[in-house]
């Protein structure tokens, strides 16, 4: 029988995120990023970052997620400090749960991508891996459930992305993994609106830059790691 003394511990998600299937997104100079919404939070070693607000982040002492959200109440771009930035990224992402994502672009011979409108912004199809499913798989059958596109192809993984959000009280923390894909198809899209979803389409070049820039920062992550 255990003692009514003992704490319970939140099991580490350190394992999960370390043999992750898809590269966390660690930059050349080992900095990473996690977006909350609009929000940057940059772990770098950089000891003054230019357009962040500098805080130290001791890894003998971790900073709290709740010290980090209140910085991020006030400032729009936040830098955490130290001398390892992966450790102290790790030490961060432990104290969120991990959450797995896919999604991608959809591209059809005409060069026009599908995009959906969701919370009042253009975005992406995406959404949350099932068991058992890879990555390429998620993201592939995201797009068609969001969107009623016929996906042809999963073609190259164009890069991961991390942003975290309080949901119920739970703060998570997702990395979702962007594939360009082919549609040979270019009829009407259905968005799937259980999700959410108000309106899913097709995007040529003409417009694609005004939606971007009226989406979340993630997705011009994707978009410009698409023209690369």
């Amino acid at each position: 029988m255990q003692s009514a003394n003992l704490t319970y511990r939140k099991p580490s998600n350190r394992k999960q995120i370390e043999t992750c299937e898809v590269a966390l997104p660690f930059g050349a100079d080992g900095s990473i990023v996690i977006y909350f919404a609009d929000r940057v939070l940059l772990f770098t070693s950089n000891p003054s970052p230019e357009g962040y607000y500098g805080v130290q982040d001791d890894l003998a002492n971790p900073i709290q997620r709740a010290k980090v959200v209140n910085f991020l109440e006030t400032y729009k771009n936040v830098a955490l400090i130290s001398e390892n930035p992966r450790e102290s990224f790790l030490s961060f992402a432990d104290q969120m749960v991990w959450v797995e994502a896919a999604g991608g672009v959809v591209l059809n011979p005409k060069g026009r991508l599908v995009m959906i409108h969701r919370n009042g912004r253009w975005d992406l199809p995406k959404g949350h891996r099932e068991q058992g499913e890879s990555f390429a798989q998620c993201a592939w059958r995201e797009a068609e459930e969001e969107t009623g596109v016929k996906v042809d192809m999963v073609g190259r993984l164009l890069c991961t992305t991390l942003h975290s959000y309080n949901i119920y009280g739970k703060w998570e923390l997702k990395i979702t993994a962007w594939y360009e894909m082919s549609s040979l198809s270019d009829e009407e899209l259905v968005p799937q609106q259980e999700e959410g979803i108000t309106s899913a389409e097709w995007i040529g070049a003409d417009r694609l830059w005004d939606c971007v820039n009226s989406s979340f920062p993630t997705i011009k992550d994707v978009c410009s790691a698409l023209l690369e």
